[in-house]
């Protein structure tokens, strides 16, 4: 039962007097039973507090005030242990919460840390990270503080009206086909067909090191995308699901693709489980150690500098946007998960319909299409009446 009691006074003619540091007890019990208080210098803020304590276990939103004290660092931890992440995504997550998260707030209660501290994290991860990377680890913080919300460590989570520093707006700006030519020519030839692969289909770096024998259809012409080869920490490649659900999918070969596969698997055989592509030794191709390839065929082909292999699933898209596909097969053949995405990635290149805006209105509006023409004399009355006076 909640109760108020003073905890220091004087006894004066048999009754109880307060002094001038006189506090008041709230007193109560938690929903599991447990016994809590908290001191206040005035009675009528005992009573407040017990109030809402009791209204609060009501509706089921009561928060104990000690759970809130275990840090952020270790909360994470618990956090981290019972999430259904597969398992490229979890060493992301516990990388970015370790480096830019712990260090800084790591240290402090959990219930402590308020929305003014958030935004300074911000602020001072911006002026490191790009905006990208910051929103990302924002993202895990929140969803950090929504669980402590669920396990009613705390009664509001401090991720609330904080804002993010804006990345810059970057328009796509495809490969002209002579540079991929170019990188065609000049990578070495055990690689060759990887690029080719890249140009031709738009699957992702993952799903082209990732494809075996058993999942491309040389009679049907298609290759089938449901994994590709991940890193993880600490451990070898290996196959994990593609980057998301609307990634698998099914995309058609060009036969120049076609040709390009079968004279690689002629030259080069198949590596573990089947592996198109492979090192000279053999293994798997891991993303970092490519890098050692790209970047001199970059430089020897002239382009751009800095770009990454991801840029021939750009020119994949480009070649598909510029002989007519529409939003629909695009979304589908690159797997993105709504045409919405599409066309914030894409939406600029697709052939510009101002021509045709022109015409329909002058056809609808115009001297063509409309029963009453405006005449010269109209214009030139008009003309007059907007002069401004003298």
């Amino acid at each position: 039962m909640a109760s108020v009691d003073p905890t220091k006074f004087t006894v004066v003619a048999g009754k109880k007097r307060a002094t001038r540091d006189s506090q008041w007890r709230a007193r109560w019990r938690t929903p599991e039973g447990a016994s809590r208080s908290r001191t206040f210098d005035r009675k009528v803020d005992a009573e407040r507090h017990l109030t809402t304590v009791e209204g609060s276990k009501v509706i089921g939103a009561y928060v104990d005030p000690s759970a809130g004290r275990v840090t952020l660092a270790a909360y994470v931890e618990t956090w981290k242990a019972i999430q259904v992440h597969r398992p490229s995504t979890a060493a992301q997550v516990e990388t970015n919460l370790r480096r830019h998260v712990i260090p800084q707030l790591g240290h402090r209660p959990i219930a402590a840390i308020r929305p003014s501290e958030v935004q300074a994290w911000v602020k001072g991860r911006g002026e490191e990270l790009a905006p990208a990377t910051v929103e990302l680890v924002y993202r895990y913080l929140v969803a950090v503080f929504r669980a402590a919300m669920a396990d009613r460590l705390i009664a509001s989570s401090p991720c609330v009206g904080v804002k993010l520093p804006k990345a810059p707006v970057r328009r796509v700006d495809p490969l002209p086909t002579e540079t991929v030519e170019a990188l065609l020519d000049v990578i070495p030839a055990r690689y060759r067909a990887l690029v080719m692969l890249a140009a031709g289909t738009g699957l992702r770096q993952g799903e082209c090191l990732g494809l075996t024998v058993d999942r491309v259809d040389f009679l049907r012409r298609q290759v089938r995308v449901d994994r590709q080869l991940v890193l993880l920490p600490g451990d070898g490649p290996v196959f994990g699901p593609p980057k998301t659900a609307a990634s698998y999918r099914t995309v058609p070969l060009p036969q120049v693709v076609v040709d390009s596969l079968a004279a690689h698997m002629a030259a080069f055989p198949a590596g573990p489980d089947g592996l198109i592509f492979t090192t000279d030794k053999g293994r798997a191709i891991l993303r970092t150690r490519f890098s050692d390839v790209w970047r001199p065929a970059v430089a020897a082909a002239g382009a751009p500098e800095g770009i990454g292999f991801h840029a021939l699933r750009h020119f994949y898209a480009s070649m598909l946007i510029r002989h007519g596909e529409s939003v629909k097969v695009v979304q589908d053949r690159l797997g993105h998960a709504s045409a919405a995405e599409t066309l914030d990635t894409y939406s600029h290149l697709w052939p510009d319909s101002e021509d045709r805006t022109r015409a329909a209105v002058d056809k609808v509006l115009g001297s063509e299409g409309s029963t009453r023409p405006i005449s010269p004399e109209h214009l030139s009355a008009v003309g007059q009446s907007s002069t401004p006076p003298s």
